[in-house]
């Protein structure tokens, strides 16, 4: 009888994973990326938009989809579209980052991008991987469980996406491209924005201000993201706390906070109950600084929690609404206690028997005013150019192959594999670092990997210039963080620290100011893979480096080879 039941309950399964493959749908879309006319802070600009939309459209897919985008550039700047937290399995050619993986979408030209994505649920985002564009080309990206499955917590009433963005009053690219021809560091934002709107404590800004609807006694999701180009933002609203229940598409042990804190790539999924008096409250965000001493935009952006149920005073929807408390902007122990709430919901697999113990020092750095250079294109700090490195060295992209198609194809000089796996020199990281090694070495350095080695990265975040929370994000792959802290990482004392058990998984780790963070994963995903600060500004300035994982035994443990449609440069 036991035999005949084990059989019985065996088919079940096989019959529903099979129904759960059958749903499995071909999603079709097309991204046509233009300038559009979008009016901010009281002025009108030409504003690279996807399908004339700010932000631009949210796709919605379920577990186990397959993504087809073809994506028509008629804007007059190269473009590659990302899709962030995407592992990409074995489909390195659809990842989307400019020089590593595509070359760029010329002006007038298409290129389609085709993925499946499988077992991910939750929240991620797509975005361009282009210079600056990404300040306006960006959207949700909402994975939903499996037909015939659900949430691990009860179904909401409703679900909004929340997009936090960065604007400036200007063209995007022309600031990047004056800081890049000055060495100085750009000018920042003039405001932050809640779904496209900067919310009415800005000019010209109250009538478009963001409303999201909740009913008395209802439960709601909100996915939020962090699009910003180059801020961390706390997020919180007035009167309301937080069921935290995920991040970058994976689930997490619920816990209750009354603010949440997202580096730039972030996504965190939080559940908001309908329990207070029926009014209006503020939804708010404003930036979490950690670069002491430098600017940034001190503004804050906000949106509407309006209850829609009565009975709601005809008074409460003329007065202004509530204004919640937000953490002051240098606040990192909110930060820590934030980030040190998150686990996954159960026991997970984390990879032991470590094969590739790796230590990545980041941070900022200054070049030398070149001989050639006038002094205007020298106003970094003293006369020096700005600069950003990893293991000491300043990433720089290839511009005549992608280092994928260069690797896949066998093309000499675009790229070495002499990344070095430990940095070149020890130093006190968080100390008082000598100058002498304020300036990195530029390269197009990769480190390569076995395919199924299992890797164990220390990110250590230096005081060179200043120190700064990084959100370093890993393209292709998902990691846990088994463990963060401040001061110089240390073997010895630190590995106590480690949770083999329930860390969190995540595509994009806040490294903390002037401190660490341990990551691991296993490297079953081919292709290169580039790791790096996702503060667009350190990126420009060679924060990154790029793995090159190897194909492992047959077609499914290899990169697929390259679509017809793939961008020539």
């Amino acid at each position: 009888m036991e035999a005949n039941s084990c059989f019985f309950f065996g088919l079940l399964l096989l019959l529903a994973s099979t129904m759960s493959l059958a749903n499995a749908k071909v999603q079709h879309h097309e991204f046509l990326v233009q300038a559009t006319k979008v009016k901010r802070l009281c002025k009108t600009h030409n504003t690279i938009t996807v399908n004339g939309m700010f932000p631009g459209p949210t796709l919605e897919v379920n577990n186990g989809d397959t993504l087809v985008v073809k994506v028509t550039n008629k804007a007059r700047y190269n473009l590659t579209i990302h899709w962030h937290g995407i592992r990409q399995m074995r489909t390195g050619w659809a990842d989307g980052p400019e020089f590593v993986t595509q070359c760029p979408i010329r002006p007038g030209g298409t290129y389609t991008y085709r993925f499946t994505i499988d077992g991910q649920e939750g929240t991620l985002w797509w975005h361009a991987h282009s210079s600056w564009l990404r300040a306006t080309v960006y959207g949700a990206l909402i994975i939903y469980p499996r037909e015939g499955t659900s949430y691990p917590f009860p179904k909401p009433k409703r679900e909004t996406p929340i997009l936090l963005g960065e604007w400036w009053d200007g063209n995007p690219i022309d600031v990047v491209r004056e800081s890049t021809r000055t060495g100085a560091a750009p000018n920042i934002s003039d405001a932050y924005t809640i779904n496209g709107q900067p919310g009415d404590l800005y000019n010209c800004s109250s009538e478009d201000t963001v409303i999201v609807p909740i009913g008395s006694g209802e439960t709601n999701l909100l996915r939020v993201i962090n699009a910003a180009l180059n801020q961390p933002l706390f997020f919180t609203i007035a009167n309301h706390n937080f069921t935290v229940v995920g991040a970058d598409a994976s689930y997490l042990k619920p816990f209750t906070t009354s603010v949440i804190m997202l580096g730039p790539g972030q996504t965190t999924d939080v559940l908001i109950s309908g329990d207070q008096l029926p009014a209006r409250y503020y939804i708010a965000a404003r930036a979490y600084q950690s670069a002491q001493n430098a600017p940034f935009d001190n503004t804050t952006t906000t949106a509407i929690l309006e209850y829609n149920s009565a009975p709601c005073p005809a008074k409460c929807l003329t007065s202004k609404p509530i204004m919640p408390p937000l953490p002051a902007f240098n606040d990192t122990n909110t930060v820590t206690a934030f980030s040190n709430s998150l686990k996954s919901p159960r026991k997970v697999e984390v990879p032991t028997d470590i094969d590739e113990d790796l230590f990545f020092t980041v941070g900022l750095g200054l070049n030398r005013c070149p001989r050639n250079f006038r002094r205007r294109r020298c106003q970094g700090p003293n006369g020096t150019r700005f600069t950003a490195s990893m293991n000491n060295v300043s990433f720089v992209f290839p511009s005549n192959f992608s280092l994928l198609q260069a690797y896949q194809q066998n093309i000499p000089g675009v790229f070495t594999t002499d990344f070095p796996a430990q940095p070149p020199v020890k130093f006190d990281y968080t100390g008082n670092v000598s100058r002498s090694l304020w300036q990195p070495v530029p390269g197009t350095k990769l480190y390569k990997l076995k395919y199924g080695s299992k890797v164990q990265i220390v990110l250590q975040d230096t005081s060179i210039v200043t120190p700064e929370n990084h959100p370093i994000h890993l393209h292709g792959y998902d990691f846990y963080i088994i463990a963060e802290g401040f001061g110089n990482f240390n073997p010895k004392t630190d590995k106590a620290k480690f949770n083999l058990v329930d860390p969190p998984m995540r595509n994009t780790v806040a490294v903390p100011s002037n401190g660490w963070a341990v990551i691991r994963f296993v490297a079953d995903n081919p292709g290169v893979w580039i790791l790096h600060c996702h503060l667009d500004v350190h990126i420009a300035w060679g924060l990154a480096m790029a793995f090159l994982v190897e194909n492992g035994v047959g077609k499914l443990q290899s990169l697929e080879p390259p679509p017809a449609d793939l961008p020539l440069c």
